[in-house]
């Protein structure tokens, strides 16, 4: 699987598992077991943990309720404020606990119960914190592209999702269209 790690945020790169949205949408996340590898490529889970088909219909709803609340063409509507607000309650991360090894306390935080729960509580809240936060949500400039981004640029005009993917092949476009004195 292709994915992109380019959002600038965990909430960004659930979001960017929809591919194309501005044209065909291409889906990554096809299966249980395609969600199991974003979440552990994502650092979410510790290695792939069973995941059900629920789970993805679960990711699926709640990618898009992020992307809407994000991006609005105005105010987001009730229903995606809702569905992310439950999806950051629903897994509430298990408490620290001491733990006595070898005659000294460690911090130690337990494994949730519910590992694909916790992730998306994460990912829920992490949609909170850049809703409610001063960054920009952006969408790529390319033509072709369409991935969303955190745009923390101190004027909040980054146009590209990667200077190293995107931003270059536009750049370069430019280039050419300006040496061979083509207009682009």
């Amino acid at each position: 699987m292709e994915w992109v790690f380019d959002g600038g945020r965990p909430c960004l790169d659930l979001v960017n598992t929809l591919r194309s949205r501005h044209s065909t949408g291409v889906e990554l996340l096809t299966g249980p077991d395609a969600l199991a590898e974003w979440l552990s490529l994502a650092g979410f889970t510790a290695g792939p943990v069973p995941v059900t088909a629920g789970n993805v219909l679960a990711a699926k709803a709640l990618r898009e309720a992020v992307d809407r609340v994000l991006l609005p063409a105005g105010v987001p509507a009730e229903m995606d404020i809702e569905l992310v607000n439950n999806a950051a309650a629903s897994a509430p991360s298990p408490p620290p606990r001491l733990v006595l090894a070898d005659g000294v306390l460690r911090r130690d935080v337990p494994a949730p119960k519910d590992p694909v729960a916790a992730a998306f509580a994460a990912l829920a809240a992490d949609a909170i914190d850049l809703a409610a936060g001063d960054a920009s949500v952006r969408e790529c400039a390319a033509d072709d592209c369409g991935l969303r981004f955190c745009d923390a640029s101190p004027r909040r005009n980054r146009q590209w999702c990667s200077m190293s993917r995107c931003g270059n092949r536009a750049k370069a476009r430019a280039h050419y269209a300006r040496v061979s004195g083509r207009e682009d």
